[in-house]
């Protein structure tokens, strides 16, 4: 804080302080607060409001009583007496009817009860799609992972600067296309009739049903998210000391040494915000599993919560499964930096 102030001065200091706290407050903490409070409760029925119910139908037969004492009344012959009489049947069925929208209010009227029954509305179909989202999610990390180590120590150590920027724009240019533009794109190019069935067919195989099976999915996914991948490898990469692997090699390390004893200890901070970012990207996507399947495929996790919150019209379930969604991506997120012996320190960078 005293840095900050030195740094910047007071007045400059105290608005970065200023919006970084409406930043981290009003538009992180709080919608995941607001969550959270909405997965706990739903309105209920209050309580005792079957015996309110009998109540009412007893209000309800005195009314009908009330019929009858009318007509009682109204035969009389004495004017004065008629009078009385239907002035007092007319108070007490006022007071009835009175008594019977208060009731009917009460006993219709939701209460606000704080339960974890939201979390049981989550069944075995639920429960099956859930665990088949994550490992998908994971999945797909480790198959960016993967596809995209080679990619970044190649850019960062192997190619030449100009060779290397020429690379990395290959990569960039195809995401100043919309999202949803390249994930159209990919449907086309996996469909039954695409260029890639097509390819399959001239070499005389049957086609591959990519959308409907849900392997579309990967790879859609994989290059949706590959610069989320790639560009904290190639930081962390290209920070390394070239020299320790020309020594390593030097000493007769093999490739394979080379990189699990030098390149990948000193790449565990990338891998670890690469894997982090693709798994929660790809755990919480909406808009590639729907358009890849064509709803032929079983759902994303994702889908279910959006059906909850939009269809069903019911947000409570709707934040409980965005509850689990993120506790698990939670889990993951301190279970990659245990795994990679990485602090929040050296994410940071």
């Amino acid at each position: 804080m005293t840095r900050l102030f030195r740094a910047f001065g007071a007045p400059l200091a105290t608005v970065i302080l200023l919006l970084s706290s409406i930043w981290i407050l009003g538009l992180i903490a709080a919608p995941q607060l607001i969550m959270i409070e909405q997965s706990f409760w739903r309105m209920e029925r209050p309580e005792g409001a079957a015996e309110v119910s009998v109540q009412i139908d007893a209000l309800y037969n005195r009314l009908d009583v009330m019929t009858l004492d009318r007509s009682t009344a109204e035969a009389q012959t004495d004017a004065a007496k008629r009078t009385t009489d239907l002035a007092a049947l007319d108070a007490e069925e006022a007071r009835l009817k009175e008594q019977i929208t208060a009731l009917e209010q009460t006993e219709s009227t939701p209460v606000k009860v704080y339960t974890l029954a939201n979390f049981g509305q989550m069944g075995a179909a639920h429960l099956a799609i859930f665990a088949k989202t994550i490992a998908a999610s994971l999945a797909v990390s480790a198959i960016a992972l993967v596809v995209c180590y080679p990619i970044a120590y190649a850019v960062a150590k192997l190619e030449t600067p100009r060779t290397a920027a020429v690379i990395m724009l290959a990569l960039v240019i195809p995401y100043a296309i919309n999202e949803l533009l390249r994930i159209f794109a990919w449907q086309m190019i996996l469909n039954h009739n695409g260029p890639v069935n097509a390819l399959l067919g001239l070499a005389g195989l049957d086609p591959i049903p990519f959308l409907e099976s849900g392997a579309g999915v990967f790879i859609a996914m994989v290059y949706a998210y590959i610069l989320f991948m790639v560009f904290p490898l190639y930081n962390v990469l290209e920070t390394l000391d070239s020299n320790q692997v020309e020594a390593a090699r030097d000493l007769g390390a093999s490739t394979w040494n080379i990189h699990r004893r030098v390149v990948i200890p000193h790449a565990r901070p990338g891998i670890a915000v690469g894997c982090i970012m693709t798994f929660m990207l790809s755990a919480g996507s909406y808009a590639v599993p729907y358009i890849m399947t064509r709803g032929t495929a079983s759902p994303w996790f994702t889908q279910l919560i959006y059906n909850r919150f939009f269809e069903a019209t019911n947000w409570n379930v709707g934040a409980a499964y965005a509850l689990s969604l993120l506790a698990v991506c939670t889990v993951f997120i301190f279970g990659m930096m245990r795994l990679l012996k990485v602090s929040l320190k050296d994410i940071a960078k």
